[in-house]
């Protein structure tokens, strides 16, 4: 019973750290020894519980252009549902009641530019930000799809095409890109609601999907009881293995999942990603001043990730907490909904900005918060506004772009665009020329076609730079 070949393997597996895996009958072979493929299996299965699709997402990363640039990075803040121009960026305090809402504005730090009362924060750092008032979302609807993939072709459908195969931006960004440091993710979602908050990769491959942030430390972590020189022991018995069976396998497929291994062995003992989340080593005044609910934690990680390397980090509060129809709903109107919202989104931003400003990283850092489309110029009968797929309003900061302006104008109802149109292709440009990405550049389907990473003729916004 001793001499039987799965005792034999279940014991060097265990011997290297990993007890309680068990053998598929594909692994066994009748002479007794382990082949290249097994060990493979069994030396990548137990790497901080990474599975198959992370470790293609290490794949893709590593092939990605890594060498000697700076680390540029980009931070999203998804206000999903949809937040209302009117009642925060774009106020029309000279509109009737209907229109204006039950807001006041004040002035900025810029003079002329005028937001809402309850943005005082964000307000004083105006000079820091730039205010698009104009983005054509008429291809947006209720999904982070088309604005998240900076794309009116990727849209929401309802037929089981959702996206039409396109990517988002920060899959874009794992693959053209990478992380900026190889032992982080290139692209990592801090959302609770995964499926309606986040857009992935589409087409161009799971490999470049985002790493859920709920799940990133632990995942990168040893498992109990194997440290990490037992942990490169069993490495090195996996390479004694593959020299003796040196003339198995030896496809490219192979070979490379062998690379990725070590990169994988790298995320674990460089402990990066685990010392990412420890918010504990933060001063204990900045941590009360981004704020302990779900956006200002998030937004504290969103920093913490993108300074150990991390590239892209998408921020979402809750699911659908801007979606202001009125109050006979769950997220209730404009004064009852987005009235208590609106303080902790003015303090998130403006904290983050000020504290990436504080740690030299805001020009290496740009910051987005943006929705999927407006709300309706009129307050309906149940205190809310309904969905606007008009035009919308988000803000940016950092780059190192120019920033401190208004870009567009609506008319005086904040109905439609009067000026400056600017459209999520141009925006997807302009993270993409930030991130030292070729906006002209494509990546090719399972199929063979070649896809343009910026569509319809988007263009980097001109007055950014």
């Amino acid at each position: 019973m001793l001499n039987r070949p799965e005792n034999v393997r279940k014991n060097a597996f265990h011997e290297a750290g990993l007890q309680g895996w068990e053998p598929r009958a594909a692994d066994l072979i009748a002479v007794g020894n382990p082949t290249r493929r097994w060990f493979l299996r069994a030396g990548l299965s137990g790497i901080g519980g990474l599975s198959a699709a992370q470790l293609l997402q290490l794949r893709a990363e590593a092939a990605a252009p890594n060498l000697q640039r700076a680390p540029r990075s980009v931070i999203l803040f998804w206000l999903s549902g949809g937040p209302s121009h009117l009642d925060m960026w774009d106020p029309k305090p000279d509109a009737p009641k209907e229109i204006r809402g039950p807001f006041g504005t004040i002035a900025t730090s810029v003079p002329g530019v005028r937001f809402c009362e309850h943005l005082p924060r964000q307000a004083a750092i105006m000079d820091r930000l730039t205010v698009i008032r104009t983005m054509d979302c008429s291809a947006s609807n209720h999904t982070p799809i088309t604005m998240q993939a900076g794309n009116p072709l990727a849209r929401r459908t309802d037929d089981g095409r959702d996206g039409a195969g396109y990517p988002s931006m920060g899959s874009i960004v794992a693959k053209f890109r990478g992380p900026n440091d190889p032992s982080l993710p290139a692209f990592v979602g801090l959302a609770d609601s995964w499926k309606a908050d986040v857009w992935g990769s589409g087409h161009m491959g799971s490999a470049f999907e985002p790493v859920k942030g709920s799940e990133l430390a632990g995942r990168f972590r040893l498992p109990d009881g194997v440290t990490l020189d037992r942990l490169g022991d069993r490495e090195n018995l996996r390479r004694q293995f593959d020299h003796l069976r040196a003339d198995l396998d030896r496809s490219d497929v192979m070979e490379n999942t062998d690379r990725y291994a070590r990169i994988a062995l790298e995320m674990v003992s460089s402990g990066k990603a685990q010392r990412a989340f420890e918010l504990d080593k933060e001063d204990p005044k900045l941590r009360d001043a981004y704020g302990h609910d779900s956006i200002g934690t998030k937004a504290l990680l969103a920093r913490r990730l993108v300074e150990a390397g991390v590239t892209y980090v998408l921020v979402s509060g809750a699911w659908g907490y801007f979606d202001h129809h009125g109050d006979s709903v769950v997220w209730k109107g404009i004064e009852k909904g987005l009235k208590p919202l609106l303080p902790r989104v003015d303090q998130v931003l403006a904290t983050l900005i000020l504290d990436l400003e504080a740690r030299g990283r805001l020009d290496d850092t740009l910051v987005i918060m943006m929705g999927e489309f407006g709300r309706s110029p009129m307050i309906n009968r149940d205190a809310g506004r309904d969905h606007w797929t008009n035009v919308m309003s988000l803000v940016l900061a950092g780059g190192g772009l120019r920033h401190g302006q208004i870009i567009g104008s609506t008319d005086s109802k904040g109905h439609g665009i009067l000026s400056r149109a600017v459209t999520p292709q141009d925006l997807a440009a302009t993270v993409f020329t930030h991130l030292g990405i070729d906006p002209g550049a494509q990546w090719v389907s399972a199929q063979g076609r070649p896809t343009p990473i910026v569509t319809e003729g988007g263009q980097p916004i001109a007055e950014l730079f």
